[in-house]
Protein backbone atom coordinates (compact mmCIF):
# COMPACT_ATOMS: atom_id res chain seq x y z
CA UNK A 1 0.00 0.00 0.00
CA UNK A 2 1.42 3.34 -1.05
CA UNK A 3 1.37 6.46 1.06
CA UNK A 4 0.71 9.77 -0.66
CA UNK A 5 1.81 13.19 0.47
CA UNK A 6 -0.99 15.12 2.14
CA UNK A 7 -1.06 18.88 2.27
CA UNK A 8 -1.01 20.17 5.84
CA UNK A 9 -3.95 22.47 6.43
CA UNK A 10 -3.46 25.64 8.46
CA UNK A 11 -5.91 25.18 11.34
CA UNK A 12 -5.86 28.84 12.42
CA UNK A 13 -7.05 30.02 8.99
CA UNK A 14 -9.93 27.55 9.10
CA UNK A 15 -10.99 28.65 12.59
CA UNK A 16 -10.89 32.32 11.58
CA UNK A 17 -12.90 31.56 8.44
CA UNK A 18 -15.50 29.71 10.53
CA UNK A 19 -15.82 32.66 12.95
CA UNK A 20 -16.23 35.16 10.09
CA UNK A 21 -18.96 33.04 8.50
CA UNK A 22 -20.78 32.59 11.82
CA UNK A 23 -20.89 36.40 12.14
CA UNK A 24 -22.37 36.94 8.68
CA UNK A 25 -24.83 34.03 9.08
CA UNK A 26 -26.21 35.42 12.34
CA UNK A 27 -26.28 38.98 10.96
CA UNK A 28 -28.17 37.96 7.80
CA UNK A 29 -30.61 35.75 9.72
CA UNK A 30 -31.46 38.59 12.15
CA UNK A 31 -31.64 41.06 9.27
CA UNK A 32 -33.91 38.74 7.30
CA UNK A 33 -36.38 38.41 10.17
CA UNK A 34 -36.35 42.16 10.91
CA UNK A 35 -36.78 43.26 7.28
CA UNK A 36 -38.86 40.34 6.04
CA UNK A 37 -36.34 39.70 3.25
CA UNK A 38 -36.47 36.12 1.96
CA UNK A 39 -33.29 36.80 -0.01
CA UNK A 40 -31.37 37.53 3.19
CA UNK A 41 -32.81 34.44 4.91
CA UNK A 42 -31.89 32.32 1.88
CA UNK A 43 -28.37 33.70 1.83
CA UNK A 44 -28.11 33.11 5.59
CA UNK A 45 -29.05 29.46 4.98
CA UNK A 46 -26.39 29.24 2.29
CA UNK A 47 -23.80 30.71 4.67
CA UNK A 48 -24.94 28.31 7.40
CA UNK A 49 -24.17 25.40 5.06
CA UNK A 50 -20.65 26.77 4.67
CA UNK A 51 -20.20 27.13 8.43
CA UNK A 52 -21.18 23.48 8.89
CA UNK A 53 -18.99 22.45 5.98
CA UNK A 54 -16.00 24.33 7.41
CA UNK A 55 -16.54 22.87 10.90
CA UNK A 56 -16.73 19.37 9.41
CA UNK A 57 -13.56 20.03 7.42
CA UNK A 58 -11.74 21.27 10.52
CA UNK A 59 -13.03 18.39 12.69
CA UNK A 60 -12.07 15.84 10.04
CA UNK A 61 -8.61 17.40 9.80
CA UNK A 62 -8.17 17.11 13.57
CA UNK A 63 -9.62 13.58 13.75
CA UNK A 64 -7.39 12.42 10.90
CA UNK A 65 -4.39 13.00 13.17
CA UNK A 66 -5.68 10.36 15.60
CA UNK A 67 -4.21 6.92 15.12
CA UNK A 68 -6.33 3.81 14.57
CA UNK A 69 -6.92 1.63 17.63
CA UNK A 70 -8.07 -1.92 18.32
CA UNK A 71 -11.62 -0.60 18.69
CA UNK A 72 -11.43 1.93 15.84
CA UNK A 73 -9.37 0.09 13.22
CA UNK A 74 -10.26 2.60 10.49
CA UNK A 75 -10.07 5.59 12.81
CA UNK A 76 -12.64 8.32 12.07
CA UNK A 77 -12.34 8.39 8.30
CA UNK A 78 -16.10 8.30 7.71
CA UNK A 79 -17.03 11.09 10.12
CA UNK A 80 -16.83 13.62 7.29
CA UNK A 81 -19.07 11.49 5.05
CA UNK A 82 -21.73 11.07 7.76
CA UNK A 83 -21.70 14.82 8.45
CA UNK A 84 -21.94 15.57 4.72
CA UNK A 85 -25.00 13.33 4.44
CA UNK A 86 -26.74 14.96 7.41
CA UNK A 87 -25.74 18.45 6.26
CA UNK A 88 -26.96 18.00 2.68
CA UNK A 89 -30.28 16.36 3.60
CA UNK A 90 -31.02 19.13 6.14
CA UNK A 91 -30.17 21.81 3.58
CA UNK A 92 -32.51 20.29 0.99
CA UNK A 93 -35.41 20.38 3.47
CA UNK A 94 -34.54 23.98 4.41
CA UNK A 95 -34.25 25.00 0.74
CA UNK A 96 -37.68 23.50 -0.05
CA UNK A 97 -39.27 25.46 2.82
CA UNK A 98 -37.64 28.68 1.53
CA UNK A 99 -38.76 27.88 -2.02
CA UNK A 100 -42.41 27.38 -0.99
CA UNK A 101 -42.47 30.63 1.01
CA UNK A 102 -40.71 32.59 -1.75
CA UNK A 103 -43.17 31.40 -4.42
CA UNK A 104 -46.07 32.53 -2.20
CA UNK A 105 -44.49 35.99 -1.89
CA UNK A 106 -43.96 36.34 -5.65
CA UNK A 107 -47.76 36.30 -6.03
CA UNK A 108 -48.19 38.83 -3.22
CA UNK A 109 -44.96 40.88 -2.81
CA UNK A 110 -44.33 42.37 0.64
CA UNK A 111 -42.40 45.61 1.26
CA UNK A 112 -38.81 45.01 2.40
CA UNK A 113 -36.35 47.40 4.06
CA UNK A 114 -33.92 47.72 1.15
CA UNK A 115 -31.19 49.53 3.12
CA UNK A 116 -30.74 46.57 5.48
CA UNK A 117 -30.52 44.19 2.53
CA UNK A 118 -27.90 46.37 0.82
CA UNK A 119 -25.72 46.83 3.92
CA UNK A 120 -25.80 43.17 4.93
CA UNK A 121 -25.15 42.02 1.35
CA UNK A 122 -22.06 44.26 1.21
CA UNK A 123 -20.91 42.89 4.59
CA UNK A 124 -21.40 39.33 3.29
CA UNK A 125 -19.41 40.07 0.12
CA UNK A 126 -16.52 41.48 2.18
CA UNK A 127 -16.47 38.60 4.70
CA UNK A 128 -16.78 35.87 2.06
CA UNK A 129 -14.07 37.57 0.01
CA UNK A 130 -11.77 37.65 3.04
CA UNK A 131 -12.59 33.99 3.80
CA UNK A 132 -11.69 33.01 0.24
CA UNK A 133 -8.32 34.74 0.56
CA UNK A 134 -7.63 33.00 3.89
CA UNK A 135 -7.95 29.47 2.50
CA UNK A 136 -7.00 29.91 -1.16
CA UNK A 137 -3.49 28.50 -0.62
CA UNK A 138 -4.76 25.44 1.26
CA UNK A 139 -7.31 24.80 -1.49
CA UNK A 140 -4.52 23.96 -3.93
CA UNK A 141 -3.37 20.94 -1.95
CA UNK A 142 -6.50 19.64 -0.21
CA UNK A 143 -9.73 18.50 -1.86
CA UNK A 144 -11.87 19.16 1.22
CA UNK A 145 -10.57 22.72 1.51
CA UNK A 146 -11.07 23.20 -2.23
CA UNK A 147 -14.73 22.22 -1.78
CA UNK A 148 -15.09 24.76 1.06
CA UNK A 149 -13.30 27.36 -1.09
CA UNK A 150 -15.79 26.86 -3.95
CA UNK A 151 -18.70 27.13 -1.49
CA UNK A 152 -17.39 30.41 -0.13
CA UNK A 153 -16.73 31.77 -3.60
CA UNK A 154 -20.28 30.87 -4.68
CA UNK A 155 -21.53 32.58 -1.48
CA UNK A 156 -19.80 35.76 -2.55
CA UNK A 157 -21.54 35.57 -5.94
CA UNK A 158 -24.89 34.89 -4.23
CA UNK A 159 -24.41 37.93 -2.00
CA UNK A 160 -23.83 40.04 -5.11
CA UNK A 161 -27.24 38.82 -6.30
CA UNK A 162 -28.78 39.87 -2.97
CA UNK A 163 -27.10 43.29 -3.31
CA UNK A 164 -28.63 43.73 -6.77
CA UNK A 165 -31.99 42.77 -5.25
CA UNK A 166 -31.60 45.42 -2.52
CA UNK A 167 -30.67 48.13 -5.04
CA UNK A 168 -33.65 47.21 -7.26
CA UNK A 169 -36.00 47.48 -4.27
CA UNK A 170 -34.51 50.77 -3.09
CA UNK A 171 -34.52 52.63 -6.41
CA UNK A 172 -37.30 50.91 -8.39
CA UNK A 173 -39.53 49.48 -5.63
CA UNK A 174 -39.33 46.03 -7.28
CA UNK A 175 -40.14 44.11 -4.10
CA UNK A 176 -40.94 40.95 -6.07
CA UNK A 177 -37.23 40.63 -6.96
CA UNK A 178 -36.44 39.71 -3.32
CA UNK A 179 -38.55 36.55 -3.64
CA UNK A 180 -37.16 35.86 -7.11
CA UNK A 181 -33.57 35.91 -5.79
CA UNK A 182 -34.70 33.62 -2.95
CA UNK A 183 -36.08 31.10 -5.45
CA UNK A 184 -32.78 31.16 -7.37
CA UNK A 185 -30.74 30.62 -4.17
CA UNK A 186 -33.06 27.81 -2.98
CA UNK A 187 -32.84 26.01 -6.34
CA UNK A 188 -29.06 26.40 -6.29
CA UNK A 189 -28.90 24.99 -2.74
CA UNK A 190 -30.97 21.95 -3.76
CA UNK A 191 -28.83 21.41 -6.86
CA UNK A 192 -25.54 21.59 -4.92
CA UNK A 193 -26.78 19.61 -1.91
CA UNK A 194 -28.36 16.85 -4.00
CA UNK A 195 -24.99 15.81 -5.46
CA UNK A 196 -23.41 15.75 -1.99
CA UNK A 197 -26.38 13.78 -0.59
CA UNK A 198 -26.22 11.14 -3.35
CA UNK A 199 -22.42 10.80 -3.27
CA UNK A 200 -22.24 10.52 0.53
CA UNK A 201 -25.08 7.97 0.54
CA UNK A 202 -23.26 5.87 -2.08
CA UNK A 203 -20.15 5.80 0.12
CA UNK A 204 -22.14 4.90 3.24
CA UNK A 205 -23.93 2.13 1.32
CA UNK A 206 -20.54 0.90 0.02
CA UNK A 207 -21.50 1.14 -3.65
CA UNK A 208 -18.83 0.64 -6.32
CA UNK A 209 -17.44 4.13 -7.16
CA UNK A 210 -19.04 5.64 -10.28
CA UNK A 211 -15.70 6.27 -11.97
CA UNK A 212 -14.70 2.60 -11.87
CA UNK A 213 -15.77 -0.08 -14.36
CA UNK A 214 -16.40 -3.17 -12.28
CA UNK A 215 -16.21 -5.66 -15.17
CA UNK A 216 -13.07 -4.09 -16.63
CA UNK A 217 -11.21 -4.39 -13.31
CA UNK A 218 -12.23 -8.01 -12.80
CA UNK A 219 -11.44 -8.94 -16.41
CA UNK A 220 -7.98 -7.35 -16.10
CA UNK A 221 -7.25 -9.36 -12.95
CA UNK A 222 -8.54 -12.55 -14.53
CA UNK A 223 -6.03 -12.12 -17.39
CA UNK A 224 -3.11 -12.44 -14.95
CA UNK A 225 -1.18 -15.66 -15.38
CA UNK A 226 -2.06 -18.30 -12.80
CA UNK A 227 -5.58 -17.02 -12.10
CA UNK A 228 -8.54 -19.12 -13.24
CA UNK A 229 -11.35 -17.09 -11.75
CA UNK A 230 -12.07 -14.07 -9.56
CA UNK A 231 -15.30 -14.01 -7.55
CA UNK A 232 -17.04 -12.70 -4.42
CA UNK A 233 -15.77 -9.21 -5.33
CA UNK A 234 -16.52 -6.04 -3.41
CA UNK A 235 -15.24 -2.59 -4.40
CA UNK A 236 -16.14 0.38 -2.24
CA UNK A 237 -14.88 3.66 -0.81
CA UNK A 238 -13.84 3.96 2.81
CA UNK A 239 -14.06 7.75 2.60
CA UNK A 240 -13.95 10.35 -0.14
CA UNK A 241 -10.54 9.18 -1.36
CA UNK A 242 -9.62 5.63 -0.34
CA UNK A 243 -10.92 2.81 -2.54
CA UNK A 244 -11.05 -0.70 -1.06
CA UNK A 245 -11.28 -4.09 -2.77
CA UNK A 246 -11.75 -7.61 -1.53
CA UNK A 247 -12.10 -10.78 -3.61
CA UNK A 248 -11.58 -14.54 -3.81
CA UNK A 249 -9.03 -15.73 -6.38
CA UNK A 250 -9.35 -19.26 -7.79
CA UNK A 251 -5.87 -20.42 -8.85
CA UNK A 252 -4.97 -22.79 -11.69
CA UNK A 253 -2.45 -24.69 -9.57
CA UNK A 254 -1.77 -25.54 -5.94
CA UNK A 255 1.08 -23.03 -5.62
CA UNK A 256 3.49 -22.21 -2.81
CA UNK A 257 3.16 -18.98 -0.85
CA UNK A 258 6.23 -17.50 -2.59
CA UNK A 259 4.65 -18.26 -5.98
CA UNK A 260 1.37 -16.70 -4.90
CA UNK A 261 3.22 -13.54 -3.85
CA UNK A 262 4.30 -13.10 -7.47
CA UNK A 263 0.64 -13.33 -8.53
CA UNK A 264 -0.26 -10.90 -5.75
CA UNK A 265 2.33 -8.39 -6.99
CA UNK A 266 0.79 -8.60 -10.47
CA UNK A 267 -2.65 -7.98 -8.96
CA UNK A 268 -1.24 -4.98 -7.07
CA UNK A 269 0.22 -3.52 -10.29
CA UNK A 270 -3.13 -4.00 -12.02
CA UNK A 271 -5.12 -2.33 -9.23
CA UNK A 272 -2.81 0.69 -9.07
CA UNK A 273 -4.10 1.71 -12.51
CA UNK A 274 -7.46 2.25 -10.83
CA UNK A 275 -6.05 4.03 -7.75
CA UNK A 276 -6.82 0.99 -5.58
CA UNK A 277 -4.06 0.55 -3.01
CA UNK A 278 -5.90 -1.23 -0.20
CA UNK A 279 -7.08 -4.74 -1.06
CA UNK A 280 -7.68 -8.13 0.53
CA UNK A 281 -7.28 -11.24 -1.62
CA UNK A 282 -8.29 -14.74 -0.55
CA UNK A 283 -6.50 -17.42 -2.63
CA UNK A 284 -8.32 -20.69 -3.38
CA UNK A 285 -7.59 -23.97 -5.13
CA UNK A 286 -10.23 -26.65 -5.77
CA UNK A 287 -12.68 -24.92 -3.44
CA UNK A 288 -16.26 -25.83 -4.26
CA UNK A 289 -18.13 -22.54 -3.86
CA UNK A 290 -20.13 -20.03 -5.87
CA UNK A 291 -17.86 -18.67 -8.61
CA UNK A 292 -20.04 -15.68 -9.54
CA UNK A 293 -18.32 -12.29 -9.49
CA UNK A 294 -20.92 -10.96 -7.09
CA UNK A 295 -22.11 -13.36 -4.40
CA UNK A 296 -25.90 -13.38 -4.24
Amino acid sequence: MEHHHEHKVRGKNLVLTILLNVIITVAEAIGGFITGSMALLSDASHNLSDVISLIVTYAANRLSLRKATEKETFGFKRSEIIAAFINSSTLIVLAILILVEAIKRIAIPEPVSANWVIYLAILSIVINGLSVLLIVKDAHGNMNIKSAFLHLFSDMLTSIGVLISGLAMKYFQWFWIDSLISVAIAVYLIFMSWNILVNSLKILMQFTPDNLEFDKITDDIQQIEGIRNIHHIHIWKLDEHQIMLEAHIDLNNDVKITEFETILNNISTCLKKYDIYHYTIQPEFSVDDNKQKIYR
